[in-house]
């Protein structure tokens, strides 16, 4: 028989050494910067650092899934779907909530949005079965829909997802015009990290997916 793994050792017992622990889980966040932080809160006054308490126990109970697009919303839908304002005849389609604040610092895009919540990637476990792309195809079919934006990610995973949905597209809604953004956007990054002006070239110069 195999020997068992260690047990995990246990948090700190100190509340100034346990949160520090609990900042370095953050991501890129290292030890020192870890302790930055924790000094930076003592410092605040406790009304100050409660509020950052109160916003990260809200954020856990109060945000959920838009029941259209997927977008994180306190309310049974988005900003972005309940406006009224948003052009119906777009649908433009991102990896991840985050991405549509990127998308939408550009000013290029007036539509609605849909979040997939992941990309395709095999070597992950994460088939289409895993993504909301079944929602996806729903939405293809209202009357108004005119052309679908794929704005995934342009890494190899990305564009794999966006061949396949393009593929899907065509054969659930062949009248809806399928555009992929242009390359505005470095190949391999992650489109949340690219720059408003980037994004909105890649929207300017989208192309059509065949």
């Amino acid at each position: 028989m195999g020997r068992k793994a260690p047990a995990p050792p246990p948090p700190p017992a100190d509340s100034f050494e346990r949160l520090i622990h609990e900042l370095e889980k953050l991501p890129g966040v290292g030890r020192r910067s870890a302790e930055r932080m924790a000094y930076h809160l003592l410092e605040q006054s406790r009304e100050e650092a409660l509020a950052l308490a109160l916003a990260i126990r809200d954020v856990k109970s109060k945000l959920r899934p838009c029941s259209v697009c997927g977008n994180l919303t306190e309310a049974e839908q988005c900003a972005f779907c309940a406006d009224p304002r948003r052009d119906d005849a777009a649908i433009c389609v991102v990896e991840w909530p985050r991405e549509i604040r990127a998308v939408e610092k550009s000013g290029q895009f007036r539509g609605r949005y849909h979040v997939l919540m992941g990309r395709l990637s095999p070597l992950a476990g994460v088939g289409p079965e895993d993504l909301r792309i079944a929602a996806l195809l729903q939405r293809a079919h209202a009357a108004e829909l005119q052309e679908v934006v794929l704005a995934t990610s342009p890494t190899l995973e990305g564009d794999a997802t966006a061949a396949y949905l393009t593929e899907k597209l065509h054969a659930e809604a062949p009248k809806v015009k399928i555009t992929r953004l242009a390359r505005g956007v470095p190949t391999g990054s992650d489109l949340s990290f690219a720059q408003s002006g980037a994004i909105g070239d890649a929207f300017k110069g989208r192309t059509e997916m065949r």
